[in-house]
């Protein structure tokens, strides 16, 4: 399965050279940047909050072009002093290169695929007439641009399998169009759709157009104004975009998005409508009628249909049941919905496929993947024997298929392709990769850890076998904590470096996602959101305290809402880590609803407009918890130019003011990329880049070296 270079020797003389080595270069930063401070002062029900870097939220001024400018150089400054910086990039670039395939679908006479070769800055999508022969280029997204910074955000095929519509995402941005090629000349149609976010092409089931959900053009900033009134449209083929019709829009909610589901026998049309990232409406009609009506009423609970036939909605649902159940409704006699399967005591059931005639149903015990084979009547078929422990995915396909390809992945091992004969539920090999590392020198472990309040959280640990438990060893803690977002196992080329350097990487399951159900959710959100904090630094805690790592030895890192964790737990313990990641953080609690897509967040988090949510979220938000004085662990800060999701703003603010509160002599640093966003989509040597600079950030601010490896 794997290939090993011959290299582990020289990995057990890296490990000693960690355990006895202390003999670092002190490196110093350049002065920070001048950052005025201003005299902006908002009122939050009779609170005084002072916002002194309100300009920085100018994405469009001189002055934040200036700052970020200043700052890049800084940052580049000290990264380039780090002896090891080059090596590290190349043993990223290393591990990085492995041929990278998904598991193949049938559209059509063909079957579909994406093939990255290895160092690719985007993957191909390929077409074979059957699994397994050699197949040719259908679409290369490396040809959308130069330097590969327009990606594929979504792929559909129309049901004929005549059609492929894909939204190409230009430098990272939510923003996306969307085009269509002829399967059969691989020619564009020509049709091309604008100002598309979170939404690609749906098609109908007569492949005579698509479905879309679009807002209408910015009047100010593209990558920072608040989004508002988001639209379902119908584009048929060969038309302009000036002619879509409007099929469904609330002129009454304006902050709500919606997305058209239609069957797949024509008859039926619904609208899935959300408030934000969590609790839904799903709305339907008959294609031919005028007006939708409610089905399942919102937004207290989450629907997410699974399929349509025989006049019924088969959908996924927390409604009364927090594990998630399946159900069906009568769409012509609504009152009759009944439990199809019902809710696991333990296990989440994280979504629910078809194919052959089957349900499949995928569950997560303890964060690790569970499918089980249903039919439609909810009788249990079998429990699908997966062939490791890990995270599946790819159990999904047309009515009539007799065969699937999913993957399996964990911590030491990337994506592998597995074909599974529906009628018989036997799995074979398909594909897997080979890879530049021995995956026998490592062990992934999951552990369970008591948080402030007693609740039990677990963490996956993945270290060397031979690791010895002084508390010597460099660690990378990461969580993400919100949005129902399951941390499950995964293979991540960088943990690999730094496992294989003697470091221990790590994954705690905090409240706040729904490993455990919508329960577990709910423990990390609103008022419930500093569990989520309490929980981290519980886990760094029991790192320490059995000897994993120690608190001089240890990194926090988090992207998004993982970077409002990084942030958060930062600025409460600052005793507790030597060094800190937040990535694209929500860093300002106070104001993140005021740009782009930022109000969807607020049924997660509440917002400061009203005084009870202000008076929960204000004790936590990361600016305004930073303290002049303190002494701050290291600190390497990153984020991107064209991120509309969580504008950079957050990250400028928490920069500048941590730069200006520091008490100490560890660098506060910030790493701010071009031509990128949140991260879906970014270039493979933008992703080695930035992986190459935080990891030499981070041993050097640990004290230990990097060893090349020979």
């Amino acid at each position: 399965m794997n290939t090993f270079l011959g290299r582990t020797a020289a990995l057990c003389a890296a490990a000693l050279a960690i355990a006895g080595c202390s003999n670092m270069k002190t490196i110093k930063h350049r002065p920070y940047p001048a950052a005025e401070r201003g005299d902006v002062v908002d009122d939050y029900f009779g609170v005084a909050v002072a916002d002194p870097y309100r300009w920085l939220e100018d994405d469009t001024s001189e002055a934040t072009a200036a700052w970020v400018a200043a700052e890049n150089a800084v940052t580049q400054d000290y990264l380039a002093q780090i002896p090891f910086r080059g090596a590290i990039r190349e043993r990223l670039t290393e591990l990085w290169n492995y041929a990278k395939e998904s598991a193949p679908a049938k559209h059509g006479d063909w079957w579909y695929y994406s093939y990255n070769d290895g160092l690719q800055n985007q993957s191909v999508l390929y077409r074979t007439k059957r699994p397994g022969e050699p197949g040719e280029v259908f679409l290369d997204p490396n040809a959308l641009s130069e330097d590969g910074t327009v990606a594929l955000s979504a792929v559909s095929f129309s049901k004929d399998g005549r059609y492929f519509a894909y939204a190409a995402s230009a430098s990272g941005s939510d923003w996306v169009e969307i085009r269509v090629l002829d399967t059969e000349t691989l020619a564009p149609t020509g049709d091309r759709i604008e100002w598309v976010k979170f939404s690609g092409a749906v098609w109908a089931p007569d492949s005579k157009g698509f479905y879309y959900s679009a807002y209408d053009a910015p009047k100010g900033s593209a990558l920072s104004e608040q989004n508002r009134f988001q639209k379902v449209y119908y584009h048929a083929l060969g038309t302009p975009q000036s002619a879509d019709r409007l099929i469904y829009e609330d002129r009454q909610h304006p902050l709500r998005y919606f997305h058209a589901w239609p069957s797949d026998d024509g008859r039926w049309l619904f609208v899935v409508a959300s408030e934000g990232t969590s609790g839904t409406e799903v709305l339907y009609k008959k294609v031919a009628d005028a007006k939708f009506r409610i089905l399942l009423p919102g937004f207290d609970a989450d629907y997410a249909p699974v399929e349509c036939r025989d006049d019924r909605l088969y959908y996924v649902t927390n409604r009364d049941a927090s594990n998630y159940a399946l159900r069906s409704v009568s769409l012509t006699a609504p009152q009759d919905d009944a439990v199809v399967i019902p809710e696991h005591e333990r296990n989440l059931l994280e979504g629910v496929g078809s194919a052959g005639g089957y349900l499949f149903a995928s569950y997560l015990e303890d964060a690790q993947s569970k499918i089980r084979q249903y039919g439609f009547d909810g009788t249990l078929v079998r429990e699908v024997e997966l062939p490791a422990i890990g995270s599946a995915g790819g159990f999904g396909g047309e009515e009539e298929d007799t065969e699937l390809y999913y993957t399996l992945a964990n911590y030491t091992s990337p994506a592998t392709i597995y074909r599974y004969d529906i009628a018989t539920g036997v799995s074979t090999l398909y594909k897997a990769p080979d890879v530049a590392f021995d995956p026998s020198l490592f062990v992934t472990e999951q552990v369970f850890y008591p948080s402030k309040d007693g609740t039990m959280v677990p963490m996956f640990i993945t270290r060397r076998k031979d690791m010895k438990f002084d508390g010597q060893n460099p660690c990378y803690l990461y969580a993400y904590g919100g949005f129902q977002i399951n941390l499950t196992p995964g293979f991540n080329p960088a943990a690999i470096m730094f496992v294989e350097q003697g470091g221990i990487y790590c994954v705690a399951n905090l409240r706040g996602g729904s490993e455990y159900g919508e329960a577990w959710h709910r423990g990390g959100m609103l008022e419930n959101k500093q569990n989520v904090f309490d929980d981290f630094i519980a886990a760094a805690e029991w790192l320490v305290y059995n000897k994993y790592t120690s608190s001089e030895k240890l990194a926090i890192a988090g992207g998004s809402n993982g970077g409002l964790l990084v942030g958060a737990c930062e600025v409460q313990r600052p005793d507790l880590y030597a060094v800190c990641l937040p990535a694209v953080g929500v860093m300002d609690m106070l104001r993140y609803h005021k740009f782009t897509i930022g109000w969807g967040w607020a049924v997660e988090y509440g917002t400061s407009d009203v005084a009870e949510q202000f008076a929960y979220i204000y004790p936590y938000s990361p600016l305004h918890n930073i303290r002049e004085g303190v002494a701050y662990p290291a600190t390497l800060v990153t984020t991107a130019d064209h991120d509309d999701r969580v504008v950079p703003a957050h990250s400028f603010k928490f920069a500048a003011t941590l730069q200006h509160c520091q008490g100490g002599d560890a660098p506060i640093l910030i790493r701010i990329d071009s031509k990128a966003g949140h991260g879906a989509g970014k270039p493979t040597s933008k992703r080695i880049d930035e992986a190459a600079d935080c990891f030499a950030f981070l041993f050097q601010n640990v004290g230990v070296p990097y060893e090349a490896v020979k």
